[in-house]
């Protein structure tokens, strides 16, 4: 049985989730400063992005060199203890660069969701998952046979 979170625990989390968040919706680095604690980890880090703080900054900046008009919208926010589960949608049009891959203007909408652990009011830990393979579709890079 768990136990009941003190309200200004409770707080202390969903605000550093909401600043994490408002971060990834606009890209404003105050916000990441004021979500994660100094020892960030990215428990699902993919190849070539850097870990610490600098790896969300990272993957923002050049998500957004994509898809610069990127909205995130927080769909479900769950606590249990020092955990946040966050399912999102993300949205905009890939009028940018993906690498090599210039894009067209198509709309791009896609789902993830993450794991947050939180201590102190600070992120400290962070699992994800995005459906990556809708994204690739939809800015062409990727094909699925049928």
């Amino acid at each position: 049985m768990a136990s009941a979170i003190a309200p200004s625990e409770r707080d202390a989390e969903l605000d550093a989730a909401r600043a994490f968040y408002d971060f990834w919706n606009t890209g404003d680095v105050a916000f990441l400063k004021r979500a994660i604690a100094d020892d960030f980890v990215d428990r699902t880090l993919p190849p070539g992005r850097p870990q610490g703080s600098e790896g969300p900054v990272f993957a923002s900046r050049t998500f957004r060199d994509a898809v610069p008009d990127l909205k995130v919208t927080v769909n479900k926010m769950i606590l249990a203890g020092p955990y946040v589960t966050v399912h999102m949608s993300f949205a905009g049009h890939f009028t940018g660069r993906f690498g090599t891959i210039k894009g067209d203007g198509q709309p791009v909408s896609f789902i993830a969701t993450d794991l947050l652990k939180i201590r102190e009011g600070r992120i400290t830990d962070n699992w994800h998952i995005e459906d990556n393979l809708t994204l690739l579709q939809q800015m062409g890079i990727a094909t699925v046979k049928k």
